[in-house]
């Protein structure tokens, strides 16, 4: 068998995937002027535009190049995230349009928004990611900490709202990040593994990046609650405003009583943490108005 990938041109677009898969669909659609084939959860994405809007498209049903599962489930793991656009609904989530069945694939379709990924790996693998003048995160940390810090206060804000619609969020990581660089606009996408509460973690190592990801979504039969949102929402501060996993003082580029906040955020033992990214948010808050 010939596991070497096929090469599929859209219009003025290449990409590659394990087999043949039909795409005639999309030209209803409008024009693909970008894709993101890289992915491995079983998606893939497309920018296409028509009569001059521009609109992004989700699709699950062919089999990717990066993904090890049946298209099968990435078909179900698509659908089933629909709700999580619908109920989440917010000023920093981009905003869902439309979704339907397409042969034995499914497809999501999305507002365009005019951001750039900060963890796009495909484009700056790491150590280009964080070295290299054109990375997205390259850049977004070359911009002042004052507007870093409105960034991270719309992640928070947004956070907030999910915890309130009692939800936890699983898989959020700094790919789930899109920054406008000529607007300042901070965008969060990619939320399709948020679980409702009550979670308990099933799996042993959940879905994520190990880089923002707490003690309890390694553990088998431990249950994911606000306090691992807190933890989470605390990783990405160090992220986007410090030495990522370096937590050092030395490393974070704004206060040290946002530190203090971020760095309880991230405590190994969870009854140290804030109780709720609500109570993470007001301390921060605080902090903001204090350094």
């Amino acid at each position: 068998m010939n596991d070497s990938p096929l090469t599929i041109t859209l219009d003025n677009v290449s990409f590659q995937l394990k087999e043949i898969h039909n795409f005639d669909w999309l030209q209803d659609v409008g024009e693909v002027f970008c894709v993101f084939d890289q992915q491995d959860s079983g998606n893939i994405c497309f920018g296409i535009k028509k009569d001059g809007i521009k609109k992004f498209v989700k699709y699950a049903g062919a089999k990717t190049s990066e993904y090890s599962g049946h298209p099968e489930e990435a078909v179900l793991r698509l659908k089933q995230s629909i709700s999580l656009y619908e109920e989440l609904n917010h000023p920093y989530l981009v905003q869902l349009i439309d979704h339907h069945e397409v042969g034995n694939g499914y497809v999501s379709i999305f507002d365009w928004f005019d951001g750039e990924c900060l963890h796009s790996h495909w484009s700056f693998p790491p150590p280009a990611k964080y070295n290299h003048p054109e990375s997205p995160f390259y850049r977004y940390k070359q911009l002042p900490v004052e507007t870093r810090l409105a960034s991270f206060d719309s992640i928070l804000r947004f956070h907030v709202h999910v915890e309130k619609k009692n939800y936890v969020a699983v898989d959020f990581y700094d790919g789930s990040i899109l920054y406008d660089f000529k607007n300042n606009v901070t965008m969060i996408c990619d939320i399709d593994m948020y679980q409702k509460k009550p979670y308990t973690n099933m799996m042993g190592r959940l879905w994520g990046s190990k880089r923002f990801m707490s003690p309890e979504e390694f553990e088998l039969g431990a249950v994911i609650d606000e306090r691992t949102n807190v933890f989470n929402m605390g990783a990405i501060a160090f992220g986007l405003l410090g030495g990522e996993l370096d937590r050092s003082f030395s490393k974070w580029d704004a206060s040290k009583e946002l530190y203090d906040v971020a760095i309880r955020a991230v405590d190994k033992n969870r009854s140290k943490r804030y109780s709720s990214v609500e109570e993470l948010y007001l301390a921060w808050d605080s902090a903001l108005k204090l350094g």
